[in-house]
Formats: C-alpha cells, structure tokens, sequence
C-alpha cells in the first residue's frame, strides 16, 4: 500500500503541511502513525479526499464548456514569431505552453501578467509513474 508524508500529501493536494496535519487533527482526512511515528496517509485514503474536495475554479467571465480540464494561471511569457506565438502560462505549480496563432494571441490580448485559461481536452493522456527505488 502506498504512503504519503505529511509533506508529501500537502504537495500533492496544493496545501501547506500545517492545513494536512489539521485535517488529519479534525478527522477530515485518515492517516496512522508510521514505525517512527509520523503521520503517513495511505494513497486510497488520499486519492478519495482529493477527489471529494476538488472544486472547479470559478473565473469571471468565462464561458461554460464541456471540457473539464481548465487551469487558471498567469501568462508569463508570449513569443511571437511570423504566424505563430508561444505562450508560456503559470497555474499554480504547473508551466504549461501553447502554440497558437499570432493571430489568436493578439485578439486574446496575451502578455505577460494577463490572467488566462489553459483548457486540455484531449484524448489521449500520458500517465507515468515514478521509479521505484526498491
């Protein structure tokens, strides 16, 4: 079964440490003591409480859409290039990149400091799991 560290688990769900100790602390969210006595969450057990606490974010004057994916951030960097543009956008701990037209980048206004959304729909998604050091 796998484990997650306070700290850990807090990464993982966007948090700071002292908010998954006071979850654990209120009951919110199940975690044991490992062999050192640290608390550790077991990955069922925080797989459940990620999905039950996960809120769409609500942006101001965004259309409805039928793609679930969506990623507020900040735009941090757009290059334009010909008919091209690369613009680089921040959503919380995650970089994310679109190739678009100039066109496209210049009607949305992206510069640098615009708050945008990044919205995946796609088919196909790579899933990878980190390598074990057993």
């Amino acid at each position: 079964m796998t484990q997650f560290r306070v700290a850990e688990a807090a990464a993982l769900l966007g948090v700071s440490d002292d908010t998954v100790r006071r979850w654990i602390d209120a009951g919110r969210l199940a975690a044991v003591r490992d062999h050192a006595g640290r608390w550790v969450v077991g990955g069922r057990d925080l797989a459940e409480f990620a999905r039950a606490h996960a809120e769409a974010p609500e942006i101001a004057g965004v259309a409805v859409s039928s793609a679930r994916n969506r990623l507020p951030g900040l735009v941090t960097r757009v290059e334009r290039d010909g008919l091209m543009a690369q613009v680089e956008l921040q959503a919380g701990p995650f970089r994310l990149v679109s190739l678009m037209s100039r066109e496209a980048a210049d009607e949305l206004g992206l510069e640098p400091g615009v708050l945008a959304v990044a919205t995946v729909k796609a088919t196909t998604v790579v899933v990878e799991t980190p390598r074990s050091s057993a």
